[in-house]
């Protein structure tokens, strides 16, 4: 990166919303991975369910253990999709998609660089540490 994000001709409002935009894609990449948690998590209690039906089957319950089996097991976390599917559709049709226009405007506005705000920061903070050194 070359560019000096003190060299960038930003506005106020600009300079806000390349913050706001930089805040909401680390905000939407924490929402993935609650995601893929719930994801995991999920495919956890799936397993401990599957070990429930060999202990239903093992006691002589197959009809609870084939309820199990039949309708719970093989049912999606939601709208009849697999969490493997929610995932996949988030990362592919919301993630990659704003990622990438947050990309671009940021491209456009300034010229690539991330965290502007924050490495403006980290400038005057260590500035004004230095001049308190003198």
């Amino acid at each position: 990166m070359s560019t000096d994000p003190d060299d960038l001709e930003l506005s106020d409002a600009e300079a806000e919303a390349l913050h706001n935009m930089q805040l909401g894609i680390e905000y939407v990449y924490r929402a993935y991975g609650n995601l893929l948690e719930f994801h995991h998590e999920l495919g956890h209690a799936m397993d401990r369910m599957s070990d429930a039906e060999d202990r239903l089957r093992e006691a002589g319950h197959e009809e609870w253990a084939d309820e199990l089996r039949d309708n719970h097991l093989p049912a999606g976390a939601i709208s009849d999709q697999w969490t493997f599917e929610l995932v996949e559709e988030f990362s592919t049709a919301f993630l990659e998609e704003v990622d990438a226009f947050e990309d671009d405007v940021r491209d456009e506005l300034a010229d690539g660089v991330d965290h502007v705000t924050e490495r403006r920061q980290k400038r005057r903070l260590r500035e004004r540490a230095k001049r308190d050194d003198d």
